[in-house]
């Protein structure tokens, strides 16, 4: 906020010399009020709550619509909330409009980066963080994200819990479970009589329990959208979570399956 300060030393030296400025009156409501909207977007970015971020940016857009300093930092801040609250499109879109202000814009370049993280397009931000680290070479951000994005990718490759239940990145807790229900029953596997059909239910099955493990915890879901699989075998030591443990999809009522891995 250093330029509205800036702004608002010289027009209160405006109004010292004539108090009865009108110029000066009007540009100084103008300013405060823009001070006072940037520091409450800022706030609402430390305090997580992206929506309301995005509204409050967009009103300083409103104040002042055309000088490139507050423009430039309206909308870098709609495009780093639309990123954290995993709207895709439109942190694509308010990312791209930055970058056209500003090319050279490193967080722009992240927040579009994470955007395609959310779209489960990793190779495209790896190609963003590695420009954010061509732009800049001692950022932390970048480096950390394009580390993420190669961790992502590299396990794309493997068990996405994500695309096995169906669900997007950003998909709530009932999403999830309304999904995890909906295919416990599909792929049951007293639904199938043959042994091969019975074993592609049975891995199914499991998989989709799995997914539910991992999604439905925050803190293993975190771990996972960062690159690391908290059901890996290697990193637990051969042991998942269903180690001999009865599962019940539906929890207290409904049916009872219980696997054994020996």
């Amino acid at each position: 906020m250093g330029e509205a300060d800036e702004s608002l030393v010289q027009i209160r030296e405006c109004l010292k010399l004539d108090p009865d400025h009108e110029e000066c009156f009007k540009f100084y409501k103008k300013v405060k009020k823009l001070v006072k909207q940037m520091q409450s977007t800022q706030d609402l970015i430390n305090e997580g709550r992206y929506e309301d971020c995005v509204n409050k940016a967009s009103q300083m857009l409103k104040t002042e619509p055309s000088t490139f300093v507050y423009v430039h930092r309206a909308k870098s801040h709609i495009c780093h909330c639309y990123s954290q609250a995993k709207n895709v499109d439109k942190a694509m879109q308010s990312c791209k409009e930055v970058l056209e202000l500003d090319e050279n814009n490193v967080d722009a370049v992240c927040d579009l980066a994470e955007a395609y993280i959310s779209n489960d397009q990793f190779e495209e931000a790896i190609n963003e963080y590695q420009r954010a680290q061509n732009l800049d070479g001692n950022s932390q951000r970048a480096q950390d994200g394009l580390n993420k994005a190669q961790k992502l990718e590299k396990q794309s490759k493997k068990r996405d819990y994500y695309k096995i239940l169906g669900v997007r990145r950003n998909a709530n807790k009932r999403a999830i479970t309304q999904a995890y229900r909906k295919l416990a029953v599909k792929w049951h596997p007293d639904k199938y009589k043959g042994d091969e059909e019975r074993k592609k239910a049975e891995k199914m099955f499991i998989d989709i329990a799995a997914a539910k493990e991992v999604l439905s915890d925050p803190e293993k879901r975190a771990k996972f959208d960062n690159g690391e699989d908290p059901l890996d075998p290697e990193a637990q030591q051969g042991q998942g979570p269903f180690w001999n443990q009865g599962f019940n999809p539906f929890g207290q009522g409904g049916f009872q399956f219980k696997f054994h891995f020996n």
